[in-house]
Protein backbone atom coordinates (compact mmCIF):
# COMPACT_ATOMS: atom_id res chain seq x y z
CA UNK A 1 0.00 0.00 0.00
CA UNK A 2 1.17 3.51 -0.79
CA UNK A 3 2.14 6.00 1.90
CA UNK A 4 0.50 8.76 -0.13
CA UNK A 5 -1.91 11.05 1.68
CA UNK A 6 -4.63 12.99 -0.09
CA UNK A 7 -6.76 15.86 1.15
CA UNK A 8 -9.87 17.79 0.30
CA UNK A 9 -12.11 20.31 2.03
CA UNK A 10 -15.81 20.34 2.77
CA UNK A 11 -17.90 23.42 3.59
CA UNK A 12 -20.06 22.58 6.61
CA UNK A 13 -22.40 24.52 8.91
CA UNK A 14 -19.67 24.43 11.60
CA UNK A 15 -16.97 25.74 9.25
CA UNK A 16 -14.59 24.33 6.67
CA UNK A 17 -13.61 20.71 7.27
CA UNK A 18 -10.37 19.20 6.02
CA UNK A 19 -10.45 15.52 5.11
CA UNK A 20 -7.49 13.21 4.61
CA UNK A 21 -7.32 9.80 2.99
CA UNK A 22 -4.82 7.10 2.13
CA UNK A 23 -6.66 6.70 -1.16
CA UNK A 24 -9.18 4.13 0.10
CA UNK A 25 -10.24 5.17 3.63
CA UNK A 26 -10.69 8.36 5.58
CA UNK A 27 -7.67 8.89 7.83
CA UNK A 28 -8.52 12.37 9.10
CA UNK A 29 -11.34 14.89 9.39
CA UNK A 30 -10.70 18.15 11.20
CA UNK A 31 -12.57 21.39 11.78
CA UNK A 32 -10.87 24.61 10.77
CA UNK A 33 -9.25 25.61 14.08
CA UNK A 34 -9.31 22.21 15.76
CA UNK A 35 -6.72 21.26 18.33
CA UNK A 36 -4.41 18.65 16.80
CA UNK A 37 -5.49 19.87 13.34
CA UNK A 38 -3.95 17.76 10.61
CA UNK A 39 -2.20 15.39 13.01
CA UNK A 40 -0.27 12.97 10.84
CA UNK A 41 -0.43 15.10 7.70
CA UNK A 42 2.85 15.90 6.01
CA UNK A 43 3.84 18.52 3.45
CA UNK A 44 3.56 15.79 0.82
CA UNK A 45 -0.23 15.53 1.27
CA UNK A 46 -1.85 16.27 -2.08
CA UNK A 47 -5.31 17.66 -2.85
CA UNK A 48 -7.21 15.09 -4.89
CA UNK A 49 -10.78 14.16 -5.73
CA UNK A 50 -11.32 10.56 -4.61
CA UNK A 51 -14.37 8.28 -4.45
CA UNK A 52 -13.95 8.05 -0.64
CA UNK A 53 -14.11 11.86 -0.42
CA UNK A 54 -17.24 11.88 -2.57
CA UNK A 55 -18.83 9.22 -0.33
CA UNK A 56 -17.86 11.21 2.76
CA UNK A 57 -19.34 14.40 1.30
CA UNK A 58 -22.63 12.57 0.66
CA UNK A 59 -22.57 11.23 4.25
CA UNK A 60 -21.87 14.72 5.64
CA UNK A 61 -24.56 16.29 3.41
CA UNK A 62 -27.16 13.92 4.85
CA UNK A 63 -25.86 14.31 8.42
CA UNK A 64 -25.95 18.12 8.31
CA UNK A 65 -29.42 18.00 6.68
CA UNK A 66 -30.63 16.13 9.77
CA UNK A 67 -31.16 12.89 7.85
CA UNK A 68 -29.83 9.41 8.56
CA UNK A 69 -26.50 9.43 6.73
CA UNK A 70 -26.40 5.63 6.58
CA UNK A 71 -23.23 3.61 6.56
CA UNK A 72 -20.03 5.53 7.20
CA UNK A 73 -17.36 5.59 4.52
CA UNK A 74 -14.33 3.39 5.30
CA UNK A 75 -12.29 4.76 8.21
CA UNK A 76 -8.63 4.13 9.05
CA UNK A 77 -7.62 6.23 12.06
CA UNK A 78 -4.01 5.78 13.16
CA UNK A 79 -3.27 5.43 16.86
CA UNK A 80 -2.23 3.16 19.70
CA UNK A 81 -4.29 0.08 20.53
CA UNK A 82 -5.83 1.95 23.49
CA UNK A 83 -6.84 4.90 21.31
CA UNK A 84 -8.23 2.50 18.70
CA UNK A 85 -10.35 0.85 21.41
CA UNK A 86 -11.67 4.23 22.58
CA UNK A 87 -12.45 5.32 19.02
CA UNK A 88 -14.27 2.03 18.43
CA UNK A 89 -16.34 2.70 21.55
CA UNK A 90 -17.21 6.15 20.15
CA UNK A 91 -18.54 4.51 16.99
CA UNK A 92 -21.00 2.57 19.15
CA UNK A 93 -22.65 5.69 20.65
CA UNK A 94 -26.06 6.01 18.99
CA UNK A 95 -26.98 9.14 17.04
CA UNK A 96 -28.65 11.64 19.36
CA UNK A 97 -27.24 10.08 22.55
CA UNK A 98 -24.38 11.07 24.82
CA UNK A 99 -22.08 9.07 27.07
CA UNK A 100 -19.51 10.04 29.71
CA UNK A 101 -15.78 9.48 29.74
CA UNK A 102 -16.35 7.31 32.83
CA UNK A 103 -18.90 5.17 30.96
CA UNK A 104 -16.35 4.52 28.22
CA UNK A 105 -13.63 3.74 30.78
CA UNK A 106 -15.90 1.22 32.55
CA UNK A 107 -16.88 -0.35 29.20
CA UNK A 108 -13.22 -0.74 28.19
CA UNK A 109 -12.23 -2.11 31.59
CA UNK A 110 -15.04 -4.68 31.42
CA UNK A 111 -14.31 -5.71 27.84
CA UNK A 112 -10.51 -5.87 28.09
CA UNK A 113 -9.96 -6.77 31.73
CA UNK A 114 -7.50 -3.86 31.92
CA UNK A 115 -8.15 -0.78 34.01
CA UNK A 116 -8.96 2.37 32.02
CA UNK A 117 -9.37 5.79 33.61
CA UNK A 118 -11.75 8.52 32.46
CA UNK A 119 -8.72 10.82 32.11
CA UNK A 120 -6.98 8.38 29.74
CA UNK A 121 -10.20 8.02 27.78
CA UNK A 122 -10.41 11.82 27.59
CA UNK A 123 -6.92 11.98 26.12
CA UNK A 124 -7.81 9.43 23.44
CA UNK A 125 -11.12 11.17 22.67
CA UNK A 126 -9.30 14.50 22.34
CA UNK A 127 -6.88 13.00 19.81
CA UNK A 128 -9.60 11.45 17.62
CA UNK A 129 -8.32 12.17 14.10
CA UNK A 130 -11.69 11.69 12.38
CA UNK A 131 -14.13 14.12 13.99
CA UNK A 132 -17.87 13.82 13.35
CA UNK A 133 -17.57 10.45 11.58
CA UNK A 134 -16.11 9.05 14.82
CA UNK A 135 -18.51 10.97 17.07
CA UNK A 136 -16.32 12.29 19.88
CA UNK A 137 -18.75 15.20 20.26
CA UNK A 138 -21.16 12.74 21.95
CA UNK A 139 -18.92 12.41 25.03
CA UNK A 140 -19.83 14.62 27.99
CA UNK A 141 -18.65 15.15 31.56
CA UNK A 142 -19.97 12.96 34.38
CA UNK A 143 -22.54 15.63 35.27
CA UNK A 144 -23.67 15.92 31.65
CA UNK A 145 -21.67 19.10 31.08
CA UNK A 146 -20.23 19.85 27.66
CA UNK A 147 -16.58 19.39 28.45
CA UNK A 148 -13.75 19.98 26.01
CA UNK A 149 -14.03 19.31 22.32
CA UNK A 150 -11.03 19.66 20.03
CA UNK A 151 -13.25 21.44 17.50
CA UNK A 152 -14.49 23.91 20.14
CA UNK A 153 -17.47 23.91 22.47
CA UNK A 154 -19.61 25.91 20.01
CA UNK A 155 -19.13 23.23 17.34
CA UNK A 156 -19.92 20.52 19.91
CA UNK A 157 -23.17 22.34 20.84
CA UNK A 158 -24.12 22.65 17.16
CA UNK A 159 -23.46 18.97 16.44
CA UNK A 160 -25.37 17.78 19.52
CA UNK A 161 -28.26 20.17 18.76
CA UNK A 162 -28.38 18.85 15.19
CA UNK A 163 -28.76 15.35 16.67
CA UNK A 164 -31.37 16.49 19.22
CA UNK A 165 -29.04 15.73 22.13
CA UNK A 166 -28.55 19.34 23.27
CA UNK A 167 -31.22 21.96 23.74
CA UNK A 168 -29.32 24.60 25.78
Amino acid sequence: MSDAVYTTTYASPIGRLTLASDGKSITGLWTQDQAHFGAGLTDSAQPKDLPVFQATARWLDAYFAGKDPGKRPPLAPQGSPFRQAVWQALLEIPHGKTITYGDIARHLSASTGKSASPRAVGGAVGHNPISILIPCHRVVGKDGSLTGYAGGIDAKKQLLALEGAFTG
